[in-house]
């Protein structure tokens, strides 16, 4: 029997020792590491198709990542209104577009946002937000968590046979708040979405996920919520992970990695969506604990794991750590300036594709860039 989850609360106190945080920040981008491998999409928020462990599958000599992608449209920002899922071919350093992964007309959503995948077997599970509805005339905010099942095949088209997606997962109010607005502003709206599977020691099986505090809700209270599977598929909310109330609104693509047996949880969160009066920089962030249950220990103290270079605050987003420590993450606006006021700016800074990988280095509840 699972123990009631013990909350880490994350406090401006916490944040404070990011000040003498040392040797956290990436080095700047050369313009040679910002290769754009789908030239007519933008793509972010990637993620691999991994087994059971986190650790990315064998396929056709490479592996297969998933990740956003739109169409690189004038202005970069109306990407999150026409994302979809893509698959892509990784051999090496090169990433391939293998097109949309849900085929047209069977996602629930007026777009998908992040998630992620699993195999086992030949059996692949696709965990991801549907974001609106589908048909809907103005796209909404509203998100919920589904998952779909495939086939995985070793031809030109991986995957064969794609089930309804299948709603798993529910903000129930109790810990979590619906996310169901029907206008936003990116960066303040509420969350229920980043869905990503855990398989604990016990063999019980976890989603964490992006969502909002119903417990303590304020216009920043963001949280990393749990749930267990149940036996006909779908999972029951329990409390959250992590807790930011007052601090921060968007605890982004929240996953767990096991390290030295430890567990360690790492999720992204950019500088804008702090609490006022709260500096800290766009970043991966981190935390460790025993066992899925908790406590949790922020790494570091404050949470900080790695972070954009002071000169170049908004270069890359949205890290997902594998199990072998190595970090991957998009290519977001990567020239020397923080703010963009037109439309033609933010396209000619704008990255959208894969960026470079890095590696970090973990012992006990210290974390630091690797090399």
């Amino acid at each position: 029997m699972l123990a009631p989850i013990d909350t880490l609360r994350w406090t401006a106190r916490d944040l404070a020792g990011i000040g003498q945080a040392q040797g956290a920040a990436l080095a700047p981008f050369a313009p040679s590491d910002v290769i754009r491998f789908a030239p007519s999409l933008d793509v972010w928020d990637a993620w691999p198709l991994a087994n059971v462990a986190g650790n990315p599958v064998s396929w056709n000599g490479g592996e297969l990542w998933f990740a956003l992608a739109a169409p690189a449209l004038d202005d970069p920002e109306l990407r999150h209104g026409n994302a979809r899922i893509h698959h892509f071919h990784r051999s090496g350093d090169s990433f391939r577009d293998l097109g949309q992964t849900l085929p047209p007309g069977l996602s629930p959503g007026s777009r998908e946002w992040s998630g992620s995948a699993v195999l086992e077997d030949s059996a692949v599970t696709l965990y991801f937000t549907a974001t609106g509805t589908a048909g809907e005339a103005r796209p909404s905010f509203r998100q919920r968590i589904f998952a779909a099942t495939a086939t995985l095949t070793r031809g030109a088209e991986p995957f064969a046979d794609w089930s309804a997606p299948r709603e798993v997962a529910r903000a129930e109010g109790v810990h979590y708040r619906p996310a169901d607005e029907a206008d936003g502003v990116p960066g303040q709206i509420k969350a229920f979405r980043d869905p990503a599977p855990f398989r604990n020691v016990d063999g019980g099986d976890y989603l964490l996920f992006t969502g909002s505090s119903a417990v303590r809700p304020s216009s920043h209270d963001g949280v990393i919520g749990i749930a267990r599977k149940r036996e006909d598929g779908s999972f029951a909310a329990l409390a959250p992970l992590i807790e930011a109330t007052g601090v921060n609104n968007e605890l982004e693509r929240p996953h767990i990695v096991c390290h030295c047996g430890l567990l360690y949880l790492f999720w992204s969160t950019q500088r804008g969506v702090f609490a006022p009066g709260i500096v800290a920089p766009t970043g991966l962030y981190g935390a460790v604990a025993e066992t899925i249950e908790g406590p949790w220990r922020l790494l570091n103290g404050h949470g900080l794991v790695l972070s954009n270079p002071p000169e170049r605050p908004t270069q890359a987003y949205s890290w997902w750590v594998l199990p072998d420590l190595s970090v991957a993450s998009f290519v977001d606006y990567f020239g020397d300036e923080s703010v963009f006021d037109s439309a033609a700016d933010r396209r000619h800074r704008f990255g959208g594709t894969f960026a470079p990988f890095s590696a970090i280095a973990l012992e006990g509840a210290t974390a630091c860039l690797a090399g």
